[in-house]
């Protein structure tokens, strides 16, 4: 009894929050960074930051099976299939429109979300571009221009005299 009581929980110190990119000075608690990497592993930044993007469109076989998906689901609208004795459906109701527009405006927004990444990467590359070129004209007689190790950044080119 006089165990439980005496068993005080001790203070948790206050954390501080690190912002999307920015790197804990104190390693989220463990010793040195690699002890954080291998027994917590990588933040959702980082995770980011080092995973390869995609660039491959929607694989053939896949919209083959939302198309063979799509006839089944109409074929089993039409009334021969799965009939009651007495209950007569008609051939045509409004849940075929319906479900083709449906069908149409989602793909067009999947489309558009799928085509985003390539209008926003053909940006960045147009932008860094412009950057490039801009620091190439803008650089003063004899300077010169050594690439940034990361052409996308925001940093551009860095000149050197």
């Amino acid at each position: 009894m006089s165990e439980e009581q005496n068993d005080k929980p001790v203070p948790v110190s206050a954390t501080h929050d690190t912002g999307w990119g920015e790197k804990s000075t104190t390693n989220y608690g463990y010793t040195t960074d690699q002890e954080r990497l291998d027994k917590r592993g990588l933040e959702d930044w980082e995770l980011v930051e080092t995973m390869e993007h995609s660039t491959a469109s929607i694989p053939y076989w896949f919209i083959a099976i939302f198309i063979v998906l799509l006839l089944v689901a109409i074929g089993l609208t039409f009334p021969f299939w799965g009939n009651r004795p007495g209950y007569e459906r008609p051939y045509f109701d409004w849940g075929i429109p319906a479900g083709a527009a449906w069908v149409i405006i989602m793909s067009a927004i999947i489309y558009y979300f799928v085509d985003l990444r390539h209008v926003i990467q053909e940006k960045k590359e147009l932008k860094a571009k412009a950057a490039a070129a801009a620091a190439a004209t803008a650089t003063p007689t004899g300077a010169t221009v050594v690439a940034a190790p990361n052409a996308g950044n925001e940093q551009g080119a860095k000149t050197s005299d």
